[in-house]
């Protein structure tokens, strides 16, 4: 047996044994997929352990993430850290080796994956990030942003119907160093593809506008590579490489369903070996030969990386200031003065928080090169454009305005990517009622601490005419139950200064900014305490009988309520609360401050759901909120049919004192 043979054996021994002992996990993916990903890794990728985080390193993502033994095997043979003992303790609490690839936690891993779909996603926005920069930095002779972007994909991944968004998206831009291995065993946890999935998958992506390639026998490498190597070379489009393998190759459960989300049993690994000629019944045994045969494989990876590096300073030497940007760049340096500074929190007139929005994005472009983004076909409504930058397309891959098309599912995903490539800041933009598109890639984005922006405009019944279907109700709630993400909706113009503020300098959490679509008056009091999420707005004359709580566009009403409480003798306190994360942030000296607890009389007011509100009021407060879903016409005339109106509070207030 050659060693490449005995290496890809290896492979899918590792593999099996570490499903096995956890009595949990997918073997089948590992054991038909394991000669294309030797192939990929050991005859094709540019990486190297000893810099797992190299600029210009290929990128690979498992967007079949249930095959993650797969890349644990890769990972421990290719000497990125795991050890024999991590891919024993393969799903174990705490272990290296999680259920599925975990961004962060693991080295040598690109993007957490297990959600099908999403991994093809954030490889066009990875792929999407390489073309931008290499645009922006490369230079004769020196090529310093030149790297692939691999995805090995199954059929589940190529079923969801995020894949066609990106891929589409992909077509469009011509993304020439995007290559996806689609490991075609046909089958999945029902049984055979036929039974829901019998489309021409290949001929739809040449429709996409792809390269489709074929590789009939998954066992032969030297196709595989071969076919890679002619991806390769076609930098006009990205490439599907379409292998034809046999899930759960060489065990008993070959071909079966069973052997995709199961243990193959320890008598079907005995099988296993002895089909693969395995010398050895040792559990998690690596021949010394297939050692000493990776360690001639990544000390190519090593040379790769010292020859970037040695032209990299050359590049340096010859472009001084092209190449500190690039630093910048990847660094994500941000100009703290100029977020510090008055032109940045100055408005000259009232807007709606949208408006304000883009007068912010229009001056951090001129500030920050590298904010790249766009919106789902709602720029001129979400104001994302960025006027003195030019757009993003196979034509000016120089351009930073990203049109995603009506495409959320995958836009969210491919900010991801964006972000996890490097040097890029990426943002993008809906209707807030479509973040319900994008919900799967924004809880990816704070389970792997991204912090992506997210423009979320159109924040409620201000929408008015379009009616229900386009106003958010719930939406507030279920992104402020969402660990690690920020929810801030402005209620003015400084405020929304202070959302982009938080989005600008967040190092681990993504942000939404929830904007309104009606123009807001500036609030006397607002500003940069708003990025402690709650402040006091408005101070009670003498004792403090009533607090009001209010956010975005409802905060005025909530101002005026307090003011004529005011003028009838009762002492009203008025907080502003954009970011109920940011304010959970805060000392308990401090929130106490604000809401004293020996104050029971509370009212929110918030034109969506009353759900997660009683925090803050408690039982004896009230929620002047909207618990269904709204209606068709003008936006005035639905706050009044939704008794959200400055007469309703007081009303409420009233009742509540007394």
């Amino acid at each position: 047996m050659n060693i490449e043979q005995l290496s890809i054996n290896t492979i899918r021994i590792l593999s099996a044994e570490g499903v096995e002992k956890a009595k949990s996990g997918h073997p089948g993916l590992p054991l038909g997929a394991a000669p294309m990903a030797y192939t990929l890794w050991a005859k094709n990728m540019k990486h190297n352990p000893n810099n797992p985080k190299w600029v210009n390193r290929d990128r690979f993502v498992l967007s079949a993430g249930h095959g993650s033994m797969l890349l644990y095997s890769l990972l421990h043979l290719f000497e990125y850290g795991l050890s024999v003992e991590d891919i024993k303790s393969f799903r174990q609490l705490d272990s290296l080796t999680p259920g599925h690839p975990e961004y962060g936690h693991t080295k040598g891993v690109d993007v957490t994956t297990g959600p099908l779909g999403q991994g093809i996603a954030n490889a066009v926005g990875m792929a999407m990030a390489e073309a931008h920069m290499a645009e922006k930095f490369n230079k004769d002779n020196y090529n310093i942003m030149d790297h692939y972007t691999y995805v090995l994909s199954g059929d589940g991944c190529l079923m969801e119907g995020i894949s066609n968004e990106a891929s589409s998206l992909a077509g469009t831009l011509g993304l020439g160093k995007l290559i996806v291995l689609y490991d075609s065993n046909r089958i999945t946890i029902e049984g055979s593809t036929d039974l829901a999935f019998t489309e021409n998958v290949p001929k739809r992506y040449e429709a996409l506008g792809w390269e489709v390639l074929y590789v009939e026998d998954g066992n032969n490498i030297s196709d595989i590579e071969g076919k890679i190597n002619l991806a390769k070379e076609n930098l006009n489009k990205p490439s599907l490489i379409v292998i034809k393998t046999e899930i759960g190759y060489g065990s008993p459960k070959q071909g079966k369903s069973s052997a995709h989300g199961e243990p193959l049993g320890k008598d079907n690994i005995v099988s296993l070996k002895e089909f693969l000629e395995w010398k050895s019944q040792d559990e998690f045994f690596v021949p010394e030969e297939v050692r000493e045969h990776m360690k001639e494989v990544i000390e190519k990876g090593i040379k790769e990386n010292e020859r970037w590096e040695e032209m990299y300073n050359e590049y340096k030497n010859e472009f001084p200031e092209l190449a500190n940007e690039f630093e910048n760049w990847i660094n994500l340096d941000i100009p703290m003065d100029y977020l510090e500074s008055d032109e940045f929190w100055t408005f000259d007139k009232d807007m709606s928080t949208r408006e304000a929005s883009g007068v912010l994005i229009n001056r951090l472009a001129d500030k920050v090169p590298n904010l790249f983004g766009g919106s789902a076909d709602l720029a001129p409504s979400n104001k994302t454009h960025m006027n003195n930058r030019e757009d993003f397309s196979r034509d000016n891959l120089l351009g930073s305005n990203i049109h995603f098309g009506v495409r959320e599912h995958a836009m969210a995903a491919i900010l991801n990517g964006l972000y996890l490539h490097g040097g890029i800041r990426p943002y993008g933009s809906t209707f807030f009622v479509f973040s319900d598109y994008m919900k799967g890639a924004m809880r990816l984005s704070s389970l792997m601490g991204l912090p992506v922006t997210y423009i979320l405009t159109h924040d409620s019944i201000g929408v008015g005419e379009d009616g229900p279907t386009h106003q958010p109700i719930e939406q507030l709630a279920v992104f402020r139950a969402q660990p690690n993400f920020i929810v801030f909706r402005p209620a003015d113009n400084r405020e929304t200064a202070a959302g982009w503020y938080k989005a600008m300098t967040s190092k681990n959490t993504p942000v939404g900014l929830v904007l309104s679509r009606q123009v807001l008056p500036a609030i006397d009091g607002t500003g940069k305490d708003a990025l402690k999420g709650g402040y006091i707005i408005r101070k009670e004359k003498g004792k403090l009988d009533l607090i009001l709580i209010g956010t975005g566009s409802e905060l005025q009403l909530a101002y005026k309520a307090g003011e004529a409480l005011g003028r009838k003798g009762i002492g009203v306190r008025v907080v502003s609360m954009p970011s109920w994360e940011l304010f959970e942030e805060q000392t308990e000296e401090y929130k106490t401050t604000v809401l004293p607890k020996d104050i029971t009389k509370r009212i929110s007011v918030e034109a969506a759901t009353s759900f997660g509100w009683h925090k803050y009021i408690g039982l004896e407060g009230k929620a002047i909120s909207i618990d269904s879903f709204g209606a068709s016409g003008p936006s005035n005339k639905l706050f009044e049919k939704f008794n959200i109106t400055v007469d309703h509070i007081v009303e409420e207030a009233l009742k509540l004192l007394s």
